[in-house]
């Protein structure tokens, strides 16, 4: 099958995972964080039969040292006491769903997201819808990005990736594997050329040959500030001669088993680029899963994608209730 082949017809759509198969998926790749999370709020309410000062006191600890983050973890604690006082008597019994209940809106009502594409569909107006996707090195940037790519296929899109990732060894090559996994052209240059230069072409591809979803991989590294945003804006600035309104989402890719780190770098990089998507991975393998709880709820960008998991339907959209429900248990 030749380059342009792979456009000729709009894809089928696929067989993707049904909503029990995603719940399923989520609980799996939550076990260790819901293990650990489960673990201390036991043993923070042992031996209490209401949910007093110091049980309080003891789950602000469990949430602090889970990497939910301090300012997210008081403004929990602060629902929690509100919730105790008006209800009268909480009994220790009822916690995880009372945590679940909370949590749950206290993440509703800081989305000030507009409704985002869930089920991988193009927003309309948006032909090709272009996506340029930063991080740094090792956080999972590369493999986000075949999974979105197989799940926008899926979905029946046309897509095509730009590899303009052109300075790491071996990052080309990776998102051609990707490619070739997906069933997507990959547009690429030589290593170490203009990064701005592939997505130029990338994006004249795609407006050739009728590409609903364009994805952009770019260079890994936030050494300076000013040398990444002097990058990213040639980069956003040269598609823009192509598609006036590109790039529509700027996905920032983070690794959830980094804990705080993971934060740090949400801060850098919205300081330094215009963001406006999250996605958070390897959170399988990670107990550290409550970052996704202090992230949504500290940056005013939403969590668009979370990574539970090597395969390809591993890569979920974000559902804050589905999430938390998974972390606590609702047992209602």
């Amino acid at each position: 099958m030749g380059l342009f082949d792979l456009f000729r017809k709009k894809p089928e759509p696929e067989q993707v995972q049904t909503p029990e198969e995603e719940k399923e998926t989520l609980d799996k790749g939550l076990e260790k964080t819901k293990r650990g999370f489960f673990d201390r709020i036991s043993h923070a309410i042992a031996g209490k039969s209401t949910v007093d000062d110091e049980v309080l006191d003891n789950l602000e600890e469990v949430f602090v040292t889970s990497d939910v983050g301090v300012d997210t973890t008081l403004r929990i604690i602060d629902r929690l006491q509100k919730r105790v006082a008006r209800d009268k008597y909480v009994g220790s019994a009822e916690l995880n769903n009372l945590l679940c209940d909370e949590i749950s809106e206290m993440l509703a009502e800081n989305d000030n997201t507009v409704s985002s594409q869930a089920d991988f569909t193009v927003p309309e107006g948006h032909h090709p819808h272009v996506i340029m996707v930063v991080g740094v090195n090792g956080v999972g940037k590369t493999t986000t990005i075949g999974k979105m790519a197989a799940r926008f296929k899926a979905a029946g899109n046309r897509v095509v990736l730009g590899a303009a990732d052109t300075f790491r060894a071996a990052a080309i090559e990776q998102l051609e594997e990707w490619g070739r996994r997906a069933g997507v052209p990959v547009i690429k240059q030589r290593l170490g050329a203009d990064p701005a230069s592939v997505a130029y072409d990338t994006l004249q591809s795609a407006i050739a040959n009728d590409a609903d979803v364009v994805i952009i991989d770019t260079a890994g590294r936030l050494h300076n500030k000013k040398g990444l945003m002097d990058e990213l804006t040639k980069v956003r600035n040269v598609m823009q001669r192509l598609v006036p309104d590109a790039p529509h989402e700027v996905l920032l890719v983070l690794d959830g088993s980094t804990g705080q780190n993971a934060f740090e770098q949400a801060r850098q990089f919205v300081a330094a680029t215009q963001v406006n998507e999250l996605a958070i991975t390897k959170l399988d393998g990670t107990a550290k899963g409550g970052v996704v709880i202090g992230i949504s709820d500290q940056f005013k960008i939403p969590v668009k994608y979370i990574g539970l998991g090597e395969k390809i339907e591993d890569l979920q959209v974000f559902d804050k209730r589905a999430f938390v429900k998974s972390l606590f248990g609702d047992q209602k």
